[in-house]
């Protein structure tokens, strides 16, 4: 009797394990992809249209221009790598140029003398790649900064502006 119940069980656990079948138990657990496809987004570029004033914008570019100063003389006073020296140089140049655009003639040609002054810097610091004559370098720096707060603050060019 023993003998028979095993062999019933061992069948009928043979016939429902055949019957269920292991791929299509796996396909039946297993994730299926979405039919659904999503397209996707193409977003044209659209030319970016400035809407600040000049006095926003004169404020932001003296605003950097100020930041990027104060880090070149920050990197000159701590001795910091030559590639970081000329980069703030270059960004704070470039924050000059874009305050010059908005001044009138006369200002322009004010603010276009302390720019040369700041390439001279700059070259200067290029050509120092050691970074030897740093104080020097500083010393100009804030004497730049100086000028530059003195003429060209908001309250004093606010007539200035084209």
């Amino acid at each position: 009797m023993k003998l028979k119940n095993l062999f019933f069980t061992v069948l009928s656990c043979f016939l429902v394990f055949n019957l269920i079948g292991c791929e299509s138990f796996a396909r039946k657990f297993t994730r299926k992809k979405n039919k659904e496809v999503q397209e996707e987004m193409v977003l044209a570029p659209e030319p970016y249209k400035n809407t600040a004033t000049k006095e926003e914008q004169y404020r932001r570019s003296f605003i950097f221009w100020q930041a990027e100063h104060e880090e070149l003389i920050a990197a000159l006073l701590e001795n910091k790598p030559a590639k970081k020296r000329t980069s703030s140089a270059q960004e704070s140049i470039k924050h000059l140029e874009n305050m010059k655009v908005l001044l009138n003639d006369a200002k322009q040609k004010q603010l276009g003398g302390y720019i040369n002054r700041m390439k001279g810097l700059l070259d200067s610091i290029r050509d120092d790649s050691y970074g030897a004559n740093n104080n020097f370098y500083r010393m100009k720096a804030e004497s730049i900064r100086r000028d530059i707060l003195r003429d060209f603050t908001f309250s004093k060019i606010k007539s200035s502006l084209l």
